[in-house]
């Protein structure tokens, strides 16, 4: 794929780029937890977008994306947000720098890669990371990891618009190979827990139901979720988000909170618990206790954050119903995309028949299954993005 890229890059612009590439990620717990300042638990992975960048003397950035066979073009001193989208996901990072005072000379860039579109795996956090790490780079900027995670985190909220959490960027940027990270999205502290996957794998399934994060349902949820913090905020003054809430506040209000507004609330302060819960399974080593807690973050997402759907839901049943999977879930913002599960290494075979033998997507094909999902393994800097420490 970097050889494909590269050589797009050389027929387009007629010369020898700089390549850089970013992780998607998967998430094993914590699921719009990220904006509510509570925890998270993901992991970079094998799936990234390809970058190959350098700078041009036209006075324009001059943009390719390779999936979708099409270029964007735009003025160096005219960056604001397009009618094109892809372009926006570059086009934001490039507006982020110049709003820290850095100076982002024009480039040419093609990019693209095999993190699937839709499916929860934060195909358009690699995209921002990787274009964020390129042009610090590149150009010799001097920013921090933290500093490009940030920038890319607006990128998405600005140009993209979805008010996103800072999760999938931050695990995009701070990946290490054989782990995940427990990130807290308030102080950004992170710790990591080893993944032993000698005998488990993690397996997705993708429904092949897109969905749109950007849509009006995602920043409805955030929304109802900050109502919960307004009210508790009228009795308890150390209350700042929902990741200071309690179930004993929450019950002590659930009038005044009403039935939807309450059933956000809660299981946002139940998932925190059950991903602190897990990072001790993690430690003891314990996958069937931890596999529990992706069930019941899954019951969770469906029935309390409604954000699941039928397709995510039918997945999650069937893989209930196989000896040797020891945990689902529906995996991303929802309404779409990708479960995530948790399968001892000898049943993985038994596990994608019974998935194929008992789902169809909805245009009536076969799920597709990865089933040797693998965490992210550095590449060495051939001037690539490395991510291991």
């Amino acid at each position: 794929m970097e050889q494909q890229i590269k050589n797009k890059f050389s027929n387009i612009f007629g010369a020898e780029p700089v390549m850089y590439c970013a992780p998607g990620r998967v998430n094993l717990i914590g699921e719009h937890t990220d904006y509510n300042e509570g925890f998270v638990l993901p992991a970079a992975v094998d799936k990234q977008i390809v970058f190959a960048v350098k700078p041009n003397s036209v006075g324009r950035f001059r943009f390719f994306a390779y999936d979708l066979n099409e270029q964007f073009e735009t003025e160096e001193d005219k960056i604001q947000k397009s009618d094109t989208a892809w372009a926006n996901y570059l086009l934001g990072v490039v507006a982020q720098f110049a709003k820290a005072g850095k100076r982002v000379p024009a480039f040419d860039c093609v990019f693209g890669g095999n993190v699937p579109l839709g499916a929860g795996m934060s195909s358009s956090a690699a995209i921002e990371v990787g274009m964020a790490f390129a042009i610090n780079d590149l150009f010799g900027l001097g920013c921090s990891r933290l500093d490009m995670t940030k920038f890319a985190q607006m990128a998405e909220h600005e140009y993209a618009g979805v008010n996103c959490g800072i999760m999938d960027q931050f695990a995009s940027m701070h990946g290490k190979a054989g782990h995940v990270v427990r990130l807290d999205c308030r102080s950004l502290d992170f710790q990591y827990f080893p993944l032993d996957t000698t005998n488990h794998l993690l397996v997705l399934v993708n429904t092949g139901v897109k969905h749109e994060l950007a849509s009006s349902e995602y920043n409805k949820r955030r929304a109802e979720c900050e109502a919960g913090v307004r009210i508790l905020q009228k009795y308890y003054s150390g209350v700042r988000s929902l990741r200071d809430a309690t179930m004993e506040m929450l019950n002590a209000h659930c009038q005044e909170f009403g039935d939807v507004v309450y059933r956000r609330c809660s299981y946002i302060v139940e998932e925190n618990a059950r991903l602190i819960a897990g990072c001790k399974a993690l430690a003891d080593n314990d996958f069937a206790a931890f596999g529990q807690f992706m069930y019941g973050s899954h019951e969770g997402l469906s029935h309390k954050f409604e954000v699941s759907c039928k397709e995510l839901d039918q997945l999650v049943a069937i893989a209930r119903t196989v000896p040797g999977v020891l945990g689902s879930r529906m995996m991303g913002g929802g309404f779409g995309g990708c479960t995530i599960s948790l399968v001892e290494k000898s049943k993985v075979a038994d596990f994608e028949r019974a998935i194929k033998a008992g789902y169809k997507t909805p245009d009536g094909h076969e799920p597709v299954v990865l089933n040797f999902i693998v965490l992210w393994i550095s590449y060495l800097h051939y001037i690539l993005l490395s991510l291991v420490n």
